[in-house]
């Protein structure tokens, strides 16, 4: 797995704190910055602590904190971009939605697709 030209600082939210823990693993190693939060209580602290570039929400999170969170995230953080693994329907605060059980190489790309897209607005 190549390292990403762009480092990002994300916070990475999961239910399930293995699931969390494996997966922020791989995208630390693609050669981003990551701070885990496992459930909603630990997100909403997060954002309250710093700021961040990119916040994922993992799939083990309920539906509900995959709705609400996006929210408290744009409120705290407009410029942040939001990508929820596990998404259905388009939600008007998320910016990319990934499918769980795909790759993280897939998952690393909806990430470089994200950094691209920033970059274009930039300019």
């Amino acid at each position: 797995m190549a390292k990403s030209a762009f480092k990002l600082k994300i916070l990475y939210g999961e239910g399930d704190k293995q699931v969390l823990s494996s997966q922020a693993t791989l995208i630390q190693n693609a050669g981003h910055q990551v701070e885990q939060a496992v459930g909603r209580k630990s997100v909403e602290e997060a954002l309250r602590r710093g700021t961040f570039d990119l916040v994922i929400l993992g799939g083990t999170l309920s539906k509900d904190d995959r709705h609400h969170l996006p929210y408290m995230v744009k409120k705290a953080h407009p410029g942040t971009r939001v990508l929820v693994i596990h998404s259905s329907g388009r939600h008007p605060e998320v910016d990319a939605t990934f499918e769980a059980g795909r790759s993280i190489e897939s998952l690393l790309e909806t990430i470089a697709g994200l950094i691209s897209q920033e970059a274009v607005a930039a300019r």
